[in-house]
């Protein structure tokens, strides 16, 4: 087959070039040597496959558009010889590889084939006769996929429901009528390839059939059962395991949520200012029927949630239950150096933003029933069906809806969750456990800094537990409480630098008093984002005086590290050679990138502070590696000794850029700090070799 295949290809390829011009008759040939002998039928079914998908999928970039457009031309022509080919097999073979490719290559052709072969002929009735039976499901699924969601004028509306009744109907000898969560997800976990095949299949025809003919069902009561049976079905589907079914399903979920959302809003918008004494009074503007809410009559933004209570219900259950991760910050090596690696852009973030706003949506539909789904799952956690996924995804969910209700219900669901998770922590046995509920507690009030910035208290109270879990060396929970701190301080900044109620001292004063405890277990890249969150409060400080204090006081820790290295080293300049005095020289750099990064001009003082030595101690780290090289060759640039002092280099060159971006006086920074730095950087890059020349800094 593999030999007859390439034959296949090629006679394609001629066929691109030659036909219809030199090969008039192809078409008429081939179906009539296909009316011969079925193996023979089999491989022309093949051959128009390819053909479509040449001309219609692939022409692109190989053909001209005056080619291709003689090629769709025609096929479309020719289609009545391939159509009755086709039909002929169907009713007249009994052989099972045949059958298939004929619905095979049928499916390449249903995309653009004239409407009047579908529903005016035999092809629906025959499709949907074979879609129950084992061998031809899929395949049989894939050509009903095509034509369900093909676009046509709206005389042809009520041919795609009737299509739609029936297929229902046939649907039911596979599977029984509204089944439950677990029936689908268990049968495609067990299930064979076949079926978890069908499954897939099943969840894109309902999303292409409902994105182009859901609104002509509703119109249609006596559509409603079947329309609602599908949507039920499509609910279960997306519980399935598989990314990719789930990815087809939401992407479907979150038009169809902001679509029912946007019409109730303009029933709600027209009600409003249609009803009596809106807008003078005349009741002369509305969206949809003038003042038919205020009525009493259900406008059609209302009728359309009032049809879906029970789906969107369920959507809001899914999206609690399989809410995606958000945005992750991880750790990463760099050159033996340890650093903070925000993802971005990946495919489970995506997810987590299409789950996050169809959730926000569904909120926005029924408030109510979005807490209650969401307490009754933290509830039923306490119950004894505890687990570390379930109450992930639950609390990702709690902060995935922050801002999509009014103050007071947002602060009454806040602590009500906050208070549950208390709760379960404290009935909740191990270690591990606790752990991750910490976790999930420090994420949900890091989502919601209205709330915080509302109540200095509660946020104290928080701060000063994220402060806790920095001692607490359960994997992930110093991450966790660094992160979270950083984002708080960078949503409620000004809170920490402001005198507040029955305080004695504004809290960035205290918190500097106890800075050195705070960070004692710390590992360096925590203590970076640790001091890039406190820079963030010193900014917010308007005093210029109070500013350059805490700046100092913040500082103090690692500008004595700096000193006492620089001390040591006027003493004996070999200590300057010893890998953890390398390490405490790039750290103490980087906690410097870290709270520039945050602060802004005001760090000018600390960054002239450090100039000096920082240059001294770029040419003192340049000229050893090049003495190493020089006489080690070019395998002493490979040892451990160089390589150590070559990342102080490189840091030091990959810390000036982003202090000077960061600070608004960046041209006289830069002007000051090439005047200061620029004849050394030149020197050391003379003396060095050159294959020490690229430095990442130096671009």
């Amino acid at each position: 087959m593999t030999f007859m295949n390439k034959l296949n290809l090629i006679l394609v390829q001629i066929l691109k070039q030659d036909w219809p011009a030199k090969w008039p008759n192809f078409i008429t040939d081939l179906v009539t040597a296909s009316k011969t002998n079925e193996t023979l039928c089999e491989n022309s079914m093949l051959i128009l496959k390819l053909l479509s998908e040449e001309v219609f999928d692939f022409s692109r970039g190989e053909l001209t558009q005056a080619k291709t457009r003689e090629l769709k031309q025609t096929l479309n022509t020719e289609f009545r010889s391939i159509h009755e080919l086709c039909m002929f097999v169907l009713g007249n073979t009994r052989k099972t590889e045949l059958i298939k490719a004929t619905l095979t290559a049928l499916a390449a052709y249903l995309s653009w084939i004239p409407p009047g072969y579908i529903f005016e002929g035999q092809l629906v009735q025959a499709l949907l006769a074979m879609f129950p039976q084992a061998p031809f499901r899929n395949v049989a699924l894939q050509c009903l996929t095509e034509i369900g969601q093909l676009q046509m004028p709206a005389e042809f509306d009520s041919h795609f429901a009737s299509f739609y009744r029936a297929f229902t109907t046939q649907l039911v000898q596979i599977l029984p009528p509204n089944p439950n969560v677990l029936f689908i997800q268990q049968a495609y976990e067990t299930g064979t390839d076949e079926q978890q095949v069908f499954v897939q299949n099943l969840g894109m025809f309902y999303t292409g059939f409902f994105k182009h003919h859901i609104q002509y069902l509703e119109t249609q009561p006596a559509e409603h059962e079947a329309l609602l049976l599908g949507l039920n079905n499509l609910v279960a589907i997306s519980y399935v395991s598989d990314r990719e079914v789930l990815k087809t399903c939401l992407d479907y979920w979150n038009v169809f949520v902001a679509d029912v959302y946007t019409t109730h809003c303009q029933t709600t918008l027209g009600a409003v200012i249609g009803s009596p004494g809106a807008a003078g009074g005349d009741g002369g503007f509305s969206f949809g029927s003038p003042g038919a809410a205020a009525n009493g009559v259900a406008g059609p933004g209302m009728a359309r949630k009032l049809l879906y209570i029970d789906i969107l219900k369920r959507l809001r259950a899914l999206m609690i239950n399989r809410m995606a991760k958000p945005e992750e910050v991880i750790i990463v090596e760099d050159e033996g150096q340890i650093i903070r690696e925000t993802m971005k852009d990946t495919d489970q973030l995506m997810q987590y933003r299409t789950m996050r706003e169809t959730l926000i949506y569904l909120s926005h539909l029924d408030y109510e029933d979005t807490e209650n789904q969401m307490l009754d799952k933290l509830r039923s956690q306490m119950g004894g069906t505890w687990s570390w996924q379930a109450l992930n995804t639950l609390c990702w969910a709690i902060g995935s809806i922050s801002g999509s209700m009014n103050e007071d219900q947002e602060n009454r669901f806040l602590v009500t969750v906050i208070r549950d998770l208390l709760n379960l922590c404290e009935i909740t046995r191990g270690k591990d456990n606790k752990a991750v509920i910490a976790s999930n507690i420090m994420y949900v009030v890091g989502q919601y800094p209205k709330f915080l910035r509302a109540h200095w208290k509660f946020l104290k109270t928080v701060v000063n537990k994220l402060f806790e879990f920095m001692h607490e060396t359960h994997p992930g929970v110093q991450d966790m409480a660094c992160d979270t701190f950083l984002k708080i301080s960078n949503k409620c900044k000004r809170k920490f630098v402001v005198l507040q109620l029955q305080e004695q001292q504004p809290f960035v004063a205290e918190l500097l008093d106890g800075l050195t405890n705070t960070i004692q277990d710390l590992q360096p890249h925590q203590i970076h984002a640790f001091f890039e969150a406190v820079g963030l409060m010193i900014g917010a400080e308007v005093d210029a005086n109070k500013r350059e204090e805490y700046l100092g006081r913040l500082m103090a820790p690692p500008n004595n590290i700096w000193a006492q290295i620089i001390q040591q080293a006027t003493v004996n300049r070999e200590v300057l050679k010893q890998q953890d005095v390398i390490k405490s020289l790039q750290n103490v750099l980087q906690t410097n990138v870290s709270v520039c990064s945050s602060l802004g001009d005001p760090y000018l003082s600390q960054m002239v502070h450090m100039a000096d030595t920082m240059l001294q101690l770029y040419k003192f780290y340049s000229e050893d590696v090049t003495a190493a090289i020089s006489s080690g060759g070019v395998h002493a640039a490979r040892s451990s000794f160089v390589k150590y002092m070559r990342r102080y280099v490189v840091q030091c060159l990959g810390s000036v850029y982003p202090m000077v971006c960061y600070l608004r006086l960046a041209f006289l920074v830069w002007c000051w700090y090439c005047a200061l730095c620029l004849p050394s950087i030149l020197w050391s890059c003379i003396q060095s070799q050159q294959s020490l020349v690229g430095y990442s800094g130096l671009t």
